[in-house]
């Protein structure tokens, strides 16, 4: 006798409690699925691009919203800090290293950083096309972006003040040139376009975001270009305007060396101001006193990546508590509507086992058919569950790819499925046992002779 044969036959004599139950069971299962693949990928992506900083000095405002704008690039600025108050800071003996960003501007959504070739070794990124940005304006772009964008090397594009998709204030009088783009590595590098900080600082020069020393120097030099045509400048902005005129016919780099003096290695000059800098300790002790002295003593904020994401973590896992807790409210309703459906089926089919009984079957081929019949319903629903988990949330990653793509796929499969397709498993023989010992105590006499 095929006792699997024989229970799916049973199974799907009626089709509508059968779909009922296997479509409850799945979608509870499902959502566990979805739930842990997005919150375990969200928070390996999260560690890995906070690995390596243990801290991120910028303007006063929101830690949380500094760690989002500055970690994670998924929130705007909360101001600038003037560069020689940073390179103070970043001077102090118990800093390791210090990475510049400048931040601002975008293209179609995807952020532009300005910063250094240290910032890309930070992410480990490795060049799969061209080279990494040396010059002003020019771009090395990750492997995302470049793909949304269908960038290629040697295209040039303008740049947008903001980080919105739809930004019409564009930088039309500065070209970024595409150099290089990055292999794929699955952190935040792959939804960026890098360039050199003083690309940033020259492009915003030309709608009035420097200091008013800058504007003075600007206005200085375009009288002394349309009238002396004299490119001899001597302030240190005015060099830079020269190195963009200069750009346009291919421009030129100036190189300044990264020393105890100038740890960030960026040009000198009065009003000058980054976004804000991820710094690495020398030893734990500066994780006590640093954040303490830069918070109190100066007018930038410091925020703890850990600490911030640990907390933006708390904040999430309610919602994700909620979400779970009614996923496991359906799993319940499914397995105790399984056992009803089994129980009452038994109650139909007893005249049925007995006469399987008198032709030969034992009380044990009774009780395997009956456990078998819950295993095959959790088995489906568990196949089910995990099509429909992984599409949903593959579906869900391709429709917010671009800018807000953050590196999640439905590919993925965790060693926690194989735990929950386990107890599914459980669930499922717990819940077919007291029909299945109901039918092994079935009395063949007793059903024969009301039959």
């Amino acid at each position: 006798m095929n006792l699997p044969k024989l229970s799916w036959k049973y199974l799907t004599a009626k089709p509508l409690n059968f779909v009922l139950n296997t479509l409850i069971l799945s979608l509870g299962i499902a959502i566990v699925i979805i739930l842990l693949l997005l919150s375990t990928q969200a928070e390996d992506k999260m560690m890995k691009n906070a690995k390596g900083v243990d801290l991120v000095i910028g303007a006063k405002g929101s830690p949380l919203q500094l760690i989002l704008c500055n970690i994670f690039h998924i929130d705007f600025p909360t101001g600038n800090i003037d560069l020689e108050e940073a390179q103070k800071v970043a001077r102090n003996p118990m800093v390791k290293y210090a990475i510049p960003l400048a931040l601002g501007d975008s293209y179609k959504g995807f952020r532009i950083v300005g910063t250094n070739h240290k910032y890309a070794e930070l992410y480990q990124g490795n060049i799969a096309e061209g080279k990494l940005w040396e010059k002003p304006f020019e771009v090395t772009i990750g492997y995302t972006a470049a793909k949304h964008l269908q960038l290629k090397l040697g295209d040039t594009f303008h740049g947008a003040h903001g980080i919105g998709e739809d930004m019409d204030q564009a930088h039309e009088h500065h070209d970024y040139r595409v150099v290089g783009i990055l292999q794929p590595n699955g952190s935040v590098l792959d939804n960026l376009i890098f360039t050199r900080i003083e690309s940033v600082w020259l492009s915003h020069e030309d709608h009035g975001e420097s200091s008013q020393e800058t504007e003075e120097a600007h206005t200085h030099e375009e009288h002394e270009h349309e009238h002396e045509h004299n490119h001899d400048h001597a302030h240190d902005h005015e060099h830079h305007h020269a190195e963009t005129h200069a750009h346009e016919h291919g421009p030129t780099e100036e190189t300044v060396q990264v020393s105890k003096k100038n740890p960030l290695g960026l040009p000198q000059g009065e009003g000058k101001e980054i976004t804000s800098m991820l710094v690495k300790f020398r030893s734990p002790m500066a994780a006590m006193q640093m954040p303490r002295y830069i918070n109190s003593q100066t007018s930038m904020q410091a925020a703890s990546p850990a600490i911030e994401t640990a907390r933006l973590f708390s904040l999430l896992g309610i919602g994700v508590d909620l979400l779970q807790g009614f996923a496991y409210l359906m799993v319940f309703i499914a397995v105790l509507s399984i056992f009803i459906a089994l129980y009452n089926a038994l109650k139909e089919r007893k005249y049925d086992l007995a006469i399987m009984r008198s032709l030969g079957s034992s009380k044990t081929s009774l009780f395997i058919l009956i456990i078998l019949e819950g295993v095959l319903i959790t088995l489906i629903s568990a196949g089910f569950a995990l099509v429909i988990a992984h599409g949903v949330v593959e579906l869900i990653m391709q429709i917010i790819e671009g800018p807000g793509a953050v590196g999640i796929t439905g590919f993925t499969f965790l060693v926690e499925e194989l735990y929950l397709i386990g107890g599914a498993l459980l669930i499922g023989i717990i819940t077919s046992l007291i029909p299945a010992i109901q039918a092994y105590k079935t009395d063949i006499s007793e059903v024969l002779a009301k039959g």
